[in-house]
């Protein structure tokens, strides 16, 4: 990431950056408009961990017991989980604060918008860590569990102590008080809904510390946040810059997957094949789990779908779709009218659509050179029958245009995140022997990381249970500054590396 560097005792790498003031305005608007909406899933995101935390009595008693059992096995990864999570969402916020940090270069309107952005981000990550703290300083147990290393972030012991010196620290509470006098200032800087949870996450500090204490003067205020800026306390940024999604933080002019590598993988592709791919630096890796975030369906152009259904064999299931004499293409215009003319629309650049994949603007078909625009990229073919396989994409076709679900909920089929397209795409069902992919229980719901198909592909391989084939795998290496093909011996690793693998991959070394 932008300025990256792991202040918990790693390496550091430097990047260029470009500061928001000297974005132009139309990107500046923009980018201050995704860091709200960010803003918004990250305080949702904690606001979910923390709601699930207390649940687990056992673990976080309401009032701390006389006599503290040593928490189970179970126990420990219901925490870990949290921990993991909570470290995630802390990363988005303090990214955004460092951000935002020199918001006085700007002037109007978009001053007071860019420092509210970062008062917003600092809001909630104070808010937060102060819940969450008096949460797990209940059982004195937590605070040594916590404070291992946790391998999958690629931090060393000490995190948990480190937090709390963050946060329960005189200067963040003058921090505090500076920039709550500061907004006070600013009346135009965030629409109402926005300034209510603000105000609402505000209060809730100043319940946690006791009282407001002394304000400050306007004046001093300005001199302090001038002066100090914000600083970034979770281990892999500060001053992060670019942002979620469609938004790198660094190394933002090209991915490690290069064009030509792109056009031969798509001479390997059918219709059908699940790819699992990776993009270095894109904090909508943010809240999901493991080295592998995101997945995708390949469904081909009409042409490619056309040759690959075209066998003798897929007769037998063209009838049971009410197709006597025809093609694939039939089945999907006549059940996904709507959704198969969208299909069809050119990409940018002029790409034919290839994809079909849930990202933050919903269920979308796009090209095989978005989707593998990347920096780490493995296609899977399922060992299925062709007429599963057109059953699978006549799925995807029903669930196009549906929302992103940043809830992570596999309970609802309205939205959909990325790995439950997969899931439901090849969902077992009667004349359907489908994937049994795995689910595991996060935070009190069932889901499905990318990372664990991957794993499961590992477990499964070379045995009769295994349900994918290998077809290939392009692995970033980003010292050198490109990916290379790599083997199933390789990718069969993957799922074992640390979420932010690129930093002791290649920056530590």
């Amino acid at each position: 990431m932008a300025a990256a560097f792991l202040v918990l005792g790693c390496a550091s790498v430097q990047a260029e950056i470009t500061p928001l003031y000297k974005l132009d305005r139309a990107e500046q608007t923009e980018r201050i408009t995704n860091h709200l909406k960010m803003i918004a899933i990250c305080r949702t995101g904690l606001s979910n961990i923390l709601a699930f935390a207390r649940q687990q009595t056992n673990l976080f008693p309401a009032t701390k017991p006389a006599e503290q059992q040593l928490p189970r096995r179970e126990e420990k990864e219901i925490l870990w989980q949290a921990w993991g999570t909570y470290l995630d969402y802390m990363l988005a916020l303090d990214a955004m604060d460092a951000y935002h940090s020199d918001w006085f270069r700007l002037s109007g309107e978009r001053r007071e918008k860019s420092f509210a952005t970062g008062y917003a981000a600092f809001l909630a990550k104070y808010r937060f860590s102060l819940e969450f703290v008096a949460l797990m300083e209940k059982n004195p147990f937590l605070d040594t569990i916590l404070n291992e290393p946790v391998p999958e972030l690629g931090l060393p012991a000490g995190t948990y102590s480190k937090l709390k010196f963050r946060f329960l620290n005189v200067a963040t509470a003058t921090d505090f008080g500076a920039q709550t006098v500061l907004f006070q200032t600013m009346h135009n800087a965030v629409p109402p809904s926005l300034k209510t949870t603000m105000d609402d996450d505000a209060g809730a500090i100043l319940r946690m510390s006791h009282g407001e204490g002394e304000l400050l003067t306007a004046k001093n205020a300005l001199k302090i946040m001038q002066n100090a800026g914000g600083t970034a306390w979770f281990p892999v940024q500060a001053g992060v810059s670019e942002w979620m999604g469609d938004t790198k933080v660094h190394r933002t002019d090209h991915s490690l997957i290069s064009s030509a590598q792109i056009v031969h993988l798509h001479e390997k592709l059918l219709p059908g094949d699940v790819l699992l791919v990776r993009r270095e630096w894109f904090l909508s890796n943010i809240g999901l789990p493991g080295f592998w975030p995101h997945a995708a369906l390949y469904i081909g152009t009409p042409e490619e779908r056309r040759n690959f259904f075209s066998d003798a064999r897929m007769a037998g299931w063209l009838k049971t779709q009410g197709i006597t004499n025809g093609n694939f293409e039939q089945v999907l215009q006549a059940r996904s009218a709507t959704n198969y003319a969208e299909s069809l629309k050119p990409q940018p650049h002029e790409h034919q659509p290839r994809i079909i994949e849930a990202m933050s603007e919903g269920v979308s078909f796009t090209a095989l050179e978005h989707c593998a625009d990347a920096d780490a990229v493995v296609v899977l073919r399922p060992l299925l029958q062709k007429s599963e396989k057109a059953t699978a994409i006549l799925r995807a076709f029903h669930y196009a245009g549906r929302p992103y679900d940043f809830n992570f909920d596999f309970a609802t089929d309205s939205e959909l995140v990325c790995t439950e397209l997969v899931y439901k795409s090849y969902e077992p069902a009667r004349g359907m022997r489908g994937l049994h992919l795995p689910l595991e229980e996060m935070l009190g719901r069932q889901l499905l990381p990318a990372n664990l198909i991957a794993r499961q592909f590992d477990e499964q391989y070379g045995t009769p249970d295994a349900q994918f084939e290998f077809v290939a795998f392009l692995d970033g290496h980003e010292r050198e500054g490109k990916a290379v093909e790599a083997d199933v011996a390789q990718f069969r690793q993957s799922w074992q590396r640390p979420k932010w693998y690129i930093v002791s991959q290649d920056a530590v070394k």
